[in-house]
């Protein structure tokens, strides 16, 4: 073959994968209109919360007489004075949610972290019973009761903050997620060869499987982390003192006794609700709520979508 033909090849090469490419483009018109399409969505998704941060900072007569705006009639930050006034009960369920947040997101990994690597392991001799075991508390739970009675009477949880998150810190679902993290994401080769440089199970997982498997721990951190934040039902279940709440049911007990206040005022004689920020007040514990959430999610969410797509087909 001359040197011409092989210019030539490489020519017809180039041009085949030109084509190739154009041909796997969308159209100018199509893209602008998919642009278009995402842009009203975002704005479709950032508004509700636009208008909750914005009525937050409005004064409760201008929310309760104009209605939500998109800017502040009359700034004011007696919602927030309210929420977070010295000795606030909302400041003391702020600081157990913080607690138990943090504190069950790093037992929840640590304890499916090691859970999934053991059942990852093509040689380890009970893999299929443990696996069952994780599997079947999925399918059959015990019922209210028995967790009412087992969390408070024999695991003397009642009234901690323990309370909070150790019951809410591991899941099957999460060890299930992470064991087909570590099959598919983790080289069987890498621990071999760890094996024969010497390493043993724990140097094998800290320093060789740990860094390869962070986006998986990073997908069980979100759903722990987000599961705690917004858990209600053990606060109701265990927990009786006030000092032990977390904040989403201190958020329902304070919006109750606001209501209650609000519907029976012209039965309390000298209670003067007109300035009493209820719609306000509502609105910034939304903001309060959900703020750190939305502010941790983007550190999480490139490692978050790729353990969501453990397994998936790779071109």
């Amino acid at each position: 073959m001359t040197v011409v033909d092989v210019k030539k090849l490489k020519r017809a090469e180039k041009d085949a994968a030109r084509h190739s490419a154009a041909k796997n483009q969308i159209s100018r018109g199509a893209n602008l209109a998919f642009n278009i399409l995402l842009i009203v969505a975002c704005i479709l998704t950032i508004f509700p919360l636009w208008i909750i941060l914005v009525s937050s900072f409005t004064s409760e007569v201008a929310l309760t007489t104009h209605g939500y705006r998109l800017w502040p009639l009359e700034f004011s930050t007696t919602a927030y004075s309210y929420l977070f006034k010295g000795g606030s009960i909302i400041m003391t369920a702020y600081k157990n949610t913080i607690i138990a947040t943090l504190a069950g997101t790093v037992i929840s990994v640590v304890t499916v972290g090691l859970y999934a690597y053991a059942l990852s392991r093509p040689d380890f001799k009970y893999k299929k019973f443990f696996t069952f075991f994780s599997f079947f508390t999925m399918l059959f739970g015990g019922g209210m009761v028995s967790y009412y009675n087992m969390t408070r009477s024999v695991l003397g949880l009642k009234d901690t903050v323990w309370a909070l998150f150790l019951p809410m810190s591991f899941s099957a679902y999460w060890v299930i997620i992470m064991r087909t993290f570590y099959q598919s994401s983790v080289p069987e080769a890498i621990i071999e060869s760890a094996r024969i440089d010497g390493c043993g199970e724990w140097r094998t997982l800290l320093q060789i499987v740990a860094p390869l498997a962070l986006p998986g721990f990073a997908t069980v951190a979100l759903f722990s982390a987000i599961g705690v934040w917004n858990d209600f039902r053990n606060c109701l279940l265990i927990n009786d003192s006030a000092q032990y709440y977390n904040l989403q049911y201190t958020i329902y007990q304070t919006m109750n006794n606001l209501r209650f206040i609000k519907e029976n005022a012209s039965r309390m004689g000298g209670v003067n609700v007109a300035n009493l920020p209820a719609e306000t007040f509502r609105m910034a514990m939304a903001v309060v709520t959900v703020g750190p959430i939305i502010l941790a999610y983007p550190f999480f969410q490139k490692y978050f979508v790729k353990g969501l797509t453990v397994g998936a087909v790779k071109g």
